[in-house]
């Protein structure tokens, strides 16, 4: 007989305002607790110092949480001139130092060759495996390793404003595995000035906005009401907003209990769609499944559990 799982069964998005200071393990933690939820992950780490848009999902969003990471995210960052550390942004260790300082027009002037497609060296502290082990783990011992560079893309990089004469605010629109350390420190050697991140804000990941997060004190202000009631419930969005691009189809709910146990549902008819890939599938507005299309038919593939909440 399969144990119980602990919690309630929770299922949805919070798009939380991460707090800078906290790990993002740690918040998961804090919202699965607030929601009792049974089952917690995020989409796409932040770093301790940086804060914003963590999208965290519950129960049965965990299951696309992928497709979330793979969106587009925007950052807005301020560069610190004058000093590299070893970890490219405030946390680290200064390891060289530069008087040299950039004008606006100095950095207008490189923006353009970090637009596009670009060719990007992860910090030596990332979460990158090397031989089996996280790279920060490496350089937490002492260890230098030789991180393979790989291409981004970066579809909007702007100077915001030269906050002073030590420090300039950014912002950047970019793909899936953009370090903005990396950024800050390419920027501080092109620029002769060495620099690294001082602060750190994601303001969207795919589909999920800033206008969308709700914060952390908030979150854990409403902890002592259920997670099925209304005021909990506003903050919770549906399993599927996560895959905004990706077809969609309702089926019957027949047609959703074969589905539930695995088994392909034909297109019939003259009218049937022509799809092709993964297709989202819901019957009576509950998720059902992400199918493959193929052949005239959807085959299951990852299968959402028989629920009413999403």
């Amino acid at each position: 007989m399969a144990r119980k799982r602990k919690g309630d069964p929770v299922n949805g998005w919070i798009i939380l305002d991460k707090p800078s200071g906290i790990t993002s393990t740690q918040a998961v933690a804090r919202v699965k607790r607030a929601f009792n939820a049974q089952k917690a992950g995020h989409a796409g780490t932040l770093d301790p110092l940086a804060s914003g848009l963590l999208p965290i999902a519950l129960g049965e969003a965990t299951k696309v949480a992928s497709f979330a990471m793979d969106g587009v995210k925007m950052y807005r960052f301020t560069v610190c001139w004058g000093a590299a550390t070893n970890t490219d942004d405030t946390e680290g260790t200064v390891v060289e130092t530069c008087d040299a300082r950039p004008s606006a027009e100095d950095i207008e002037a490189i923006l353009p060759g970090y637009t596009g497609i670009i060719t990007q060296t992860p910090p030596q502290f990332s979460a990158i495996k090397v031989d089996g082990e996280r790279a920060y783990d490496l350089a937490r011992q002492g260890e230098s390793v030789a991180l393979e560079a790989r291409n981004v893309e970066i579809s909007q990089l702007d100077l915001v404003r030269p906050c002073d004469e030590d420090h300039a605010e950014f912002e950047a629109e970019c793909s899936k595995g953009t370090y903005v350390r990396s950024l800050a420190r390419d920027f501080g050697r092109e620029l002769g000035c060495l620099g690294h991140i001082c602060a750190l804000r994601r303001t969207r990941v795919g589909p999920f906005h800033e206008s969308d997060m709700i914060s952390l004190d908030k979150l854990e202000g409403l902890s002592h009401i259920a997670a099925g009631s209304e005021p909990m419930k506003e903050f919770l969005r549906p399993v599927e907003t996560a895959l905004d691009d990706i077809p969609a189809l309702a089926i019957s709910r027949e047609e959703a209990a074969r589905m539930r146990q695995g088994q392909p549902v034909i297109l019939r008819g003259r009218d049937a769609p022509i799809l092709c890939g993964t297709v989202f599938v819901s019957s009576h507005g509950s998720p059902v499944a992400l199918a493959e299309a193929k052949q005239g038919a959807l085959h299951p593939k990852r299968v959402f559990a028989a629920t009413d909440r999403v």
